[in-house]
């Protein structure tokens, strides 16, 4: 690859303020797993972040700041929202928010009439969960592993409709795709109508096997729903490659865009067969607007996708996807063997990227997660169910492999205690 193709791969003119001249003349040769190992290439990418000096987020995994140049544009937006008030609501709003969603829409590979902008993979979900005409003894299967609020709307289902709901638990290292298929295939009966499945597992990070996942449950006639919350901007991949019928993500992820962005994708043919959650009769029953309403929106944060996108492609999401999963594999291969420190992710590293989980034996995660923070000034979260027990850990493509160098330190004198 030349200087040319390098750049233009990036994202075209705006990477050349992004890295400058020196590191695109550096670095225009290196495939996306070498580079991923080039610190001074990713120093470059830090510098464009700030950073609180009181302590060491590795908890990135809820919320991931905005980089400057997306953080100041979204500020921009709002300025100049706000300054032309109702007006701009009643005459361009529409039209700019569209001219989003098709960018967004380009950036997920799938169409942009299947695609609604929300606010968060739980509004995206909720959305398909609650538009199914459930009826009672109806079935629908999900793993315990799964997200909490998710769960909770099948639960609600269940107590409204009297559906069945038949709960998986996910093996932390599966032995092949197969088992995990047939681990879901073993939960549908004739009476199943949808199935959920997690690409990216939020509190293992396990990234599961979901085309053949979706395959299977096609051949027995079961609509297949999936959480990508973590999974979109940090994997490289197209909505559609994942065969399934309805996709939910968030943005302010692992995307960066501000706080209360995400997307929902609903195969076209099933658009129709959904009921909205909120009543509105402007849009026909095959338009996926009608599982959309908003009402008075903060459209400034939808706006700011745009800015969030055009960071990502300066990265170029096949090198985000080599850094995140080289900053996961660098900390747990140095505490993967040591004594008392047991990892709650899978061992093949094609089965998981950013994120990790891990645990010290005889400390419970809440307190394990308070001693990083106490002690060393590292921030994660406690992650106690569902048979994960341990602190959840998620870099980000600012993190180096100093500030990890210092975790791996915590974790070993913590378990010698």
């Amino acid at each position: 690859m030349n200087k040319r193709e390098f750049v233009q791969a990036l994202g075209g003119a705006s990477v050349g303020a992004l890295f400058g001249e020196r590191v695109l003349t550096r670095y225009a040769s290196f495939t996306p797993v070498a580079l991923a190992r080039e610190e001074d290439f990713w120093a470059t990418l830090r510098g464009k972040y700030r950073l609180t000096p009181d302590y060491i987020n590795l908890e990135n995994g809820y919320y991931c700041m905005q980089s400057q140049p997306v953080l100041e544009a979204f500020i921009g937006r709002v300025r100049t929202i706000n300054l032309e008030a109702s007006h701009y609501l009643r005459t361009r709003q529409f039209d700019d928010k569209l001219a989003v969603r098709k960018r967004l829409a380009l950036l997920a590979g799938c169409s942009w009439e299947e695609l609604a902008i929300t606010r968060n993979t739980t509004e995206s979900l909720d959305c398909v969960i609650a538009g199914f005409a459930w009826k009672a003894g109806d079935e629908a299967v999900m793993a315990a592993q799964d997200y909490g609020a998710m769960l909770d709307m099948f639960k609600l289902q269940a107590r409204r409709y009297g559906i069945i709901n038949r709960v998986v638990s996910l093996p932390i290292n599966p032995q092949s795709d197969d088992e995990l298929v047939q681990l879901y295939e073993a939960a549908i009966t004739p009476k199943t109508r949808l199935l959920m499945v997690c690409q990216m597992v939020n509190i293992t990070g396990q990234i599961l096997p979901v085309a053949k996942i979706a395959d299977m449950a096609h051949r027995h006639g079961v609509e297949v729903m999936v959480d990508g919350a973590h999974a979109f901007g940090q994997l490289d991949f197209a909505i559609p490659d994942l065969h399934a019928d309805y996709y939910g993500a968030s943005l302010h992820k692992w995307l960066g865009t501000p706080l209360g962005a995400g997307l929902l994708w609903v195969k076209r043919e099933k658009i129709a067969g959904l009921w909205p959650i909120y009543g509105d009769s402007s849009f026909p029953d095959d338009d996926i607007r009608k599982l959309n309403h908003t009402g008075t929106h903060p459209v400034h944060t939808d706006l700011a996708i745009n800015d969030a996108i055009d960071f990502q492609l300066s990265i170029g999401i096949a090198r985000k996807e080599a850094r995140l999963r080289y900053l996961q594999n660098y900390w747990t291969a140095q505490v993967r063997d040591m004594p008392k420190i047991y990892l709650n992710t899978p061992t093949d590293p094609t089965r998981s990227c950013a994120i990790a989980n891990v645990g010290v034996t005889g400390i419970t995660p809440s307190v394990l997660a308070t001693k990083l923070m106490d002690n060393y000034r590292v921030w994660t979260v406690a992650i106690d169910t569902a048979n994960v027990h341990g602190t959840r850990v998620t870099p980000m493509v600012y993190t180096s492999t100093k500030e990890l160098d210092t975790f791996v330190r915590a974790l070993k004198e913590i378990a010698q205690v």
